[in-house]
C-alpha cells in the first residue's frame, strides 16, 4: 500500500489553470503536513519564472534544461514562510505528452536536491519514526492525467512507489493551532582563533547549542503538562458539521531548564574570546496540526521546530542583507546593533492556516505583497498582514 495524499480541493483548480498555460512544462512545490497515517497537501505553488527563460525557449522542448538550482532556491525561500507543522512535501510537474517519459526522472532528481538543500539548513534532526517519503506529482497538460508517486528521501537508491491523490474540501477546517512567545537571550562568544570574526558560522554554532535547550524544554499546553502519547484534543468538544475554517487555538508556555540534571557531569572550558554576539528579544511562534486525533508529541514537535526555525531563518536573512548592503569584506566589528526582521502572519484563502514572512523596519508593505505573489503565487492585502512582534536585536 502506498501513501495517501489528502489534497485541498482548490489545488485541483489551481493545477488545471496552470496546465492551460504550459509551454512546454511548469514545475512547482507541494506544501503540507506529514502524518503516520496520511499526508495533507494544503497548497501548490508554481516555480517563479526566470526573466531570461523567454529568450531561451527556442528549439525543441527538453527537460534537460530544467534549472535545478532555481527550483531548490525557491524551495528554501518558501520553507522560511511556513509555520511549524508545514513543510515542502514534494514537487509537481505539468508537461506536454512528448515530455511525459522523462518527467518522472526529472521529478526524482528534483525531490532529492530540494531535500538536500532544506536539510542542510535545519538545526534539528528528524526522528526515527518520521515520514521520509516525498511526493512526485506528474500531470499531462493534454489529457490532464494525474500520476502521483513517492520517493524515500532517506534512501538515495529509493525507487518510486505509487500513491493515492484524493481531493477533499475544507481540509484544514478542524486543524489545531498552537502559539507561544519565547524570550530569547543568547550569548555567543567569538573565539580569538576564529578567522575574520566569522559571524555567520559562530552564530550558527551558538544557535545549535540553544536549539538543544529548546528540544529539552517543558511545554505547557493551556497551562497543563500533557503526556506525549495522549491525544491533543482529549476532553475537548468537537464541533460537529462545522466546515467553516475555525481553528482551535492552544496557548503554550515554554519552560527552559536552567541547569543540567544533577547526575550529568559538566566540565568548564576556558577559551580566549575576542568578542561576542548577543541575540535578544521575544519571538512569536506558531504551529498547525491536523485534526485527525493528533498526539501531544506531534504538536509539541511542530512548535519546537518553529521556534528553532524562526530564529535561525531570521539570522540567515540578516546576514544575507548585510552581505548585500555592506559586502562580505567587512572585518573590523566594533559594537554594533542589528535589528532582526520581525515576523508577520498572513491568512491563506479558504483555509484556517496562516503563512508567515519576515519584514525589516524599512520594508514597505508593497515589497512583502510582491514577495507573496512571487514565492507563493498568492496576492495578499496589506490589511491582512499581521505583524506579530516588537523589534528584536
Amino acid at each position: 500500500m502506498g501513501r495517501t495524499y489528502l489534497v485541498e480541493e482548490s489545488i485541483g483548480q489551481y493545477l488545471t489553470e496552470l496546465s492551460t498555460k504550459v509551454k512546454p512544462y511548469v514545475t512547482g512545490l507541494l506544501i503540507g503536513q506529514c502524518s503516520l497515517q496520511r499526508d495533507y497537501v494544503i497548497r501548490a505553488v508554481r516555480t517563479p519564472p526566470k526573466e531570461q527563460q523567454q529568450e531561451e525557449s527556442v528549439g525543441p522542448p527538453r527537460l534537460a534544461s530544467l534549472d535545478e538550482e532555481w527550483i531548490t532556491t525557491h524551495a528554501t525561500q518558501v520553507s522560511r514562510m511556513l509555520p511549524g507543522g508545514l513543510l515542502v512535501l514534494g514537487v509537481f510537474m505539468i508537461a506536454t505528452p512528448e515530455l511525459a517519459k522523462d518527467g518522472q526522472n526529472a521529478l526524482r532528481k528534483l525531490i532529492f536536491s530540494v531535500e538536500k538543500s532544506l536539510s542542510k539548513r535545519r538545526l534539528w534532526k528528524p526522528t526515527e519514526e518520521e515520514v521520509s517519503d516525498r511526493a512526485a506529482l506528474q500531470i499531462c497538460s493534454a489529457t490532464k492525467k494525474v500520476v502521483c508517486r513517492t520517493y524515500d528521501v532517506q534512501d538515495p537508491k529509493s525507487s518510486a512507489k505509487p500513491a493515492d491523490w484524493k481531493y477533499q474540501s475544507a481540509l484544514t477546517a478542524s486543524w489545531v493551532a498552537l502559539g507561544c512567545t519565547v524570550n530569547v537571550n543568547i550569548h555567543i562568544p567569538l573565539l580569538a582563533t576564529s578567522p575574520n570574526h566569522d559571524l555567520e558560522k559562530n552564530t550558527k554554532n551558538g544557535l545549535n547549542r540553544w536549539s538543544k535547550q529548546i528540544e529539552d524544554s517543558v511545554f505547557l499546553i493551556n497551562g497543563q503538562v500533557k503526556d506525549e502519547d495522549t491525544e491533543l484534543l482529549e476532553g475537548q468538544k468537537k464541533l460537529r458539521g462545522n466546515t467553516q475554517p475555525s481553528t482551535q487555538f492552544s496557548d503554550v508556555k515554554v519552560l527552559t531548564q536552567l541547569s543540567q540534571a544533577a547526575s550529568a557531569r559538566s566540565t568548564a572550558t576556558v577559551q580566549v574570546c575576542s568578542g561576542s554576539i548577543n541575540l535578544r528579544g521575544a519571538v512569536k511562534c506558531r504551529a498547525y496540526i491536523h485534526g485527525n486525533k493528533p498526539k501531544v508529541k506531534e504538536a509539541i514537535q511542530a512548535l519546537k521546530r518553529d521556534i528553532i526555525n524562526t530564529l535561525s531563518d531570521r539570522c540567515e536573512i540578516l546576514f544575507e542583507d548585510l552581505i548585500l548592503n555592506e559586502g562580505p569584506q567587512k572585518k573590523n566589528f566594533g559594537r554594533e546593533y542589528h535589528v532582526l526582521p520581525q515576523r508577520l502572519f498572513v491568512p491563506v484563502t479558504g483555509s484556517s492556516v496562516m503563512l508567515s514572512d519576515y519584514k525589516f523596519g524599512d520594508e514597505a508593505a508593497a515589497e512583502i505583497q510582491e514577495r507573496f505573489v512571487e514565492m507563493l503565487d498568492q496576492p495578499v492585502q496589506a490589511e491582512d498582514m499581521h505583524i506579530a512582534e516588537d523589534i528584536s536585536t
